[in-house]
């Protein structure tokens, strides 16, 4: 999915209907909502991006997790 306006990209309904379509069912995991529930995220890096976040990682004087958490954080603000 590519969206229009990446910097204030506001997902609508249907948006991401072909990468749902994609997903095999047996790699949904359907809890029950809680406020005592974490979210995961996993994030998968082709040889190229790895070794790129391992750069930076290493610059930083930080794991490779510590840069990818970083980044998330800073993405919600």
């Amino acid at each position: 999915m590519t969206p229009k306006n990446t910097e204030h990209f506001d997902p609508q309904p249907g948006d991401f209907d072909a990468e749902l379509e994609a997903v095999s069912p047996g790699d949904v995991h359907v809890v029950e909502a809680s406020p005592e529930r974490q979210v995961s995220v996993q994030v998968v890096l082709s040889g190229t991006e790895a070794l790129s976040l391992e750069r930076i990682a290493k610059a930083r004087g930080q794991e490779p997790a510590e840069v990818v958490a970083e980044l998330v954080r800073e993405a919600a603000h």
